[in-house]
């Protein structure tokens, strides 16, 4: 296939390009967000437990942890416009699927085959801008798509919780509908399809079906407190360490992880996305359960995490690339373990300035910090063309932590059992907030030993976005963090 012709992000089609890609990403980030909101309301109507709502969350961050790289890769060979519409429409029908489920079962199984149809669509949105615009024009147009990324996920919290105060929870669902309608119809109509020409023909199946059933049994196991099932997770993903050793096309290629940089920033991004996936998943339930907010209010109480993040981010990230990663790496996630550790004043009747603000604040000004120059870490650590590979693999790295820590805190913690008795949810809560910080500090440990960079000439001014970007449904880092 010849070489895509780029366009200026200036001209008409490449502003239905940024259009089309800033509102595939805000969908999956506006769920993400949404749907963090909402797991009380579905647990009253469905009449579930906590692993409900634990396997609400993490059936669609299994598949599309354990099919994000294969996704990106389908992107490469058939198209990426192909597989981003086939994403876009596939996110529409099981939004459907979510919104019409009668019992968990069937909404979790519609939340797995959403996380599928994620797989297709994250990698493509970006991978678009980067194949289509002119690089001249990538750094801004990038800017611009986590920018309003950003703004989405910033208002996901309040456009969901007044949903859900005014509609009902299944109406977080159906917004996705007319938005992939939209999406679908730009995509097709101005996003010039692209390919890469040294792509294999093979694709790692094999890697990413053991994976899935490792994650899966693994993340099983944890929920349940079934410990033959949690080995046999363990030992699936170690099989996967095997094949993808020996398989000629890897899916998480073995020499990324000869560079130390590379594998201590992956080893920061599981405990602390493991950490962030435990504060937001509990900070919502604890807000409405415990301290008697509405939907709409307690999804409005982390606004000031997304909000710190726009603004600091950028300057975080500039500072690193003048003097290393290092030092921002190892404060922020010591600022976000205090602010975990403030959140622990979050009880009954609590008041949002005096008891919510204060470690929402400090929690957030630690991520600011942090996000940014653990971006630059492990794109600097890798040569530029393993940039999108090396970007890929530490996305998969945040969304398994967040699987993880979802699946494992509240049995850690005691809550499993406490979804209708608060007192107990409350006293599970402040366990589970102070693993979270623990595994905040290890990530500064991690950062402190393990992040020396080299000092090197300064890089282009560019911007780019790994999972921990805003919007980039990922941890969904506002109330969400899905890198």
């Amino acid at each position: 296939m010849p070489a895509t012709r780029t366009v200026r992000l200036n001209s008409a089609t490449g502003r239905w390009i940024l259009l089309a890609t800033v509102l595939g990403s805000s969908m999956a980030s506006l769920d993400a967000t949404v749907v963090s909101v909402a797991l009380p309301r579905i647990g009253e109507s469905l009449h579930t437990d906590v692993a409900g709502l634990q396997w609400t969350v993490n059936g669609y961050t299994l598949t599309l942890a354990s099919f994000i790289l294969l996704g990106g890769s389908l992107g490469d060979r058939l198209g990426r416009r192909r597989v981003f519409v086939w994403g876009i429409a596939g996110f529409a029908v099981t939004s459907l699927l979510c919104a019409a489920a009668v019992n968990i079962e069937m909404l979790v199984a519609a939340r797995l085959l959403q996380g599928v149809a994620g797989a297709l669509l994250t990698p493509g949105s970006l991978a678009l801008i980067s194949a289509s615009i002119d690089e001249q024009d990538q750094g801004s147009a990038i800017g611009l798509w986590s920018g309003f990324s950003g703004v989405a996920g910033a208002f996901g919290p309040l456009l969901g919780g007044g949903l859900i105060d005014l509609v009902g929870w299944r109406a977080i669902f159906l917004l996705n509908v007319p938005l992939a309608v939209v999406v679908a119809l730009v995509a097709t109509r101005w996003v010039p399809e692209s390919r890469d020409p040294e792509a294999t023909a093979r694709l790692d199946v094999p890697g990413a079906v053991i994976v899935a059933v490792g994650l899966g049994a693994l993340t099983m196991g944890l929920i349940n407190a079934h410990l033959p099932l949690t080995l046999a997770g363990v030992a699936a993903l170690l099989v996967f360490v095997v094949v993808e050793l020996r398989s000629p096309n890897p899916l998480v290629p073995p020499a990324l992880f000869r560079s130390r940089v590379f594998t201590a920033a992956n080893l920061v991004t599981l405990v602390v996305y493991a950490a962030l996936g435990g504060v937001f998943f509990l900070l919502v339930l604890q807000l409405q359960l415990v301290a008697g907010y509405s939907p709409m209010a307690s999804g409005a109480a982390s606004l000031p995490v997304t909000l710190l993040m726009l603004v600091l981010s950028a300057p975080a990230g500039r500072w690193a690339q003048r003097h290393g990663p290092r030092l921002p790496m190892t404060v922020g996630p010591l600022l976000a373990a205090a602010g975990v550790f403030a959140l622990q004043r979050v009880g009954p009747d609590a008041h949002y300035l005096t008891d919510v603000l204060p470690g929402v604040f400090v929690f957030g000004l630690g991520l600011s910090v942090l996000v940014a120059p653990l971006t630059g870490a492990v794109l600097a650590a890798v040569r530029v063309g393993e940039a999108g590979i090396a970007s890929g693999v530490n996305n998969a790295v945040a969304r398994t932590a967040q699987l993880l820590a979802v699946a494992a805190l509240p049995g850690l913690a005691g809550l499993s059992g406490a979804f209708d008795d608060p007192v107990a949810f409350a006293t599970g809560f402040d366990t589970a907030m102070r693993w979270c910080a623990l595994l905040l500090l290890v990530g500064a440990v991690i950062a402190g030993i393990g992040l020396r960079v080299p000092r090197q000439e300064p890089a282009p001014d560019r911007v780019d976005c790994l999972p921990h970007c805003a919007g980039a449904d990922g941890p969904a880092l506002a109330p969400t963090v899905s890198k």
